[in-house]
């Protein structure tokens, strides 16, 4: 019996052991540079060049990294008679239970819809402020319309019951940076998908800026030469509508709690020819005068002077910029001395970079036409460049909240 127990003692103290301590270890700088590299990969793709392929179907794509840790289970075998032995002591690291892996956030897809909002411009069944008359002031049966001031007709369920408005929000815009909302009031004559949209390119313009910039473009009269601003005559109409859409931006930007932020963008207001008299009106009674940081003409100063001169003077924070032909030239030029007088510089040239306070206006040369003119103006695709100078100085944008940005 004594020659049968005295090997198998031997032979369990062996097995007794402690475990190497560098095997109890977490990998946590493994687990750092796996999580370094999936930042890095989730970088904006490049817009695309055509209409299809610059507004894809939303896809989704699994971003997120497979654990490569694992615990070895250590089985402990306790001899039945240890031999007395000193204890090795070693530093050693111990697994967190706490999460310290950073998930990358999947990429957004580029994203432009037709959203129905009640603030948009129309329907209108309110007054026209310059006659505080009923804006529809003809009445046929059950029909009811407006009569411009050419003399025609237009029709309210043709012409003047479209809520819809254009909202874009580019792959690459982060709301945690400082950025801005472009509201795009078109001309006469004018859908949104036919021009704006496909012809005049406004979503693409603002995308292939790079700048951080979404947009807003309401319906206004639908193929119509009338230039009625409807809902943005009467007062806080901007603000309403500014409140309204940033429920929608947020749901297109992947996150409906980002709403108040939205709210809180500050704007630069685009007017195309006709889109002039909702331009002034927003200015003057929009209920928003210290949230627009700038206004940008084209080819659209057919009056209002006074409101847009106005702007100008109480804002010198902002910026204000009017292309225009030899359809507007005498009201550019009239509006220029207007100010001048009033002891603001203005300049003629858009060579310079765009700084709060500037008041430019840029004529372009004869052969450039009116209808082309918010993609051929002074330059190709002149959004985009004003938006491009907008960009490069920071001190006309501003992070949209701190509670958002702090996230």
């Amino acid at each position: 019996m004594a020659a049968l127990v005295v090997p198998l003692s031997f032979a369990l103290v062996q097995c007794g052991k402690a475990p190497d301590a560098g095997m109890l270890a977490a990998n946590t700088d493994g687990a750092k540079s796996h999580a370094g590299k999936s930042k890095a990969q989730a970088s904006p793709q490049a817009s695309a060049d055509t209409f299809e392929d610059r507004f894809p179907q939303p896809q989704f794509a699994d971003r997120f990294p497979t654990g490569s840790e694992s615990l070895l289970q250590l089985h402990r075998q306790v001899a039945l008679a240890p031999e007395p032995r000193a204890v090795r002591t070693e530093q050693v690291r111990v697994a967190s239970l706490t999460p310290t892996l950073t998930l990358p956030r999947p990429e957004r897809e580029e994203l432009t819809a037709l959203v129905s909002m009640k603030s948009s411009a129309f329907p209108y069944f309110g007054t026209n402020p310059r006659s505080e008359e009923p804006f529809l002031n003809i009445t046929k049966g059950e029909r009811k319309g407006h009569k411009s001031f050419n003399g025609r007709v237009y029709w309210q369920d043709e012409t003047y019951n479209d809520s819809r408005v254009l909202v874009h929000v580019p792959e690459s815009f982060d709301l945690k940076k400082p950025g801005v909302i472009v509201v795009f009031f078109h001309g006469n004559g004018a859908t949104l998908e036919r021009d704006v949209r496909d012809r005049q390119l406004v979503p693409q313009q603002i995308s292939d800026s790079g700048a951080n910039a979404v947009l807003l473009a309401p319906q206004m009269a639908v193929n119509a030469a009338d230039s009625s601003a409807g809902k943005f005559w009467q007062p806080g109409g901007l603000k309403r509508f500014i409140d309204e859409s940033a429920g929608h931006l947020a749901r297109l930007y992947g996150d409906p709690k980002s709403a108040q932020a939205f709210a809180n963008l500050p704007i630069v207001i685009v007017g195309y020819s006709g889109g002039f008299l909702p331009t002034a009106w927003s200015l003057e009674v929009g209920g928003l005068p210290n949230r627009v940081r700038g206004v940008f003409l084209l080819d659209a100063v057919y009056g209002e002077l006074d409101k847009f001169a106005s702007w100008i003077e109480k804002n010198r924070t902002g910026f204000f910029v009017s292309s225009y032909t030899r359809y507007t030239k005498r009201h550019d030029l009239e509006l220029m001395q207007m100010l001048r007088d009033r002891g603001i510089t203005v300049t003629e040239s858009m060579d310079g970079p765009l700084r709060p306070g500037s008041v430019v206006f840029v004529q372009t040369p004869d052969g450039i036409t009116h209808r082309d003119y918010v993609t051929q103006a002074w330059t190709e695709h002149p959004v985009k460049d004003v938006l491009v100078k907008m960009a490069a100085t920071p001190a006309l944008t501003r992070i949209a909240s701190a509670p958002y940005a702090n996230r």
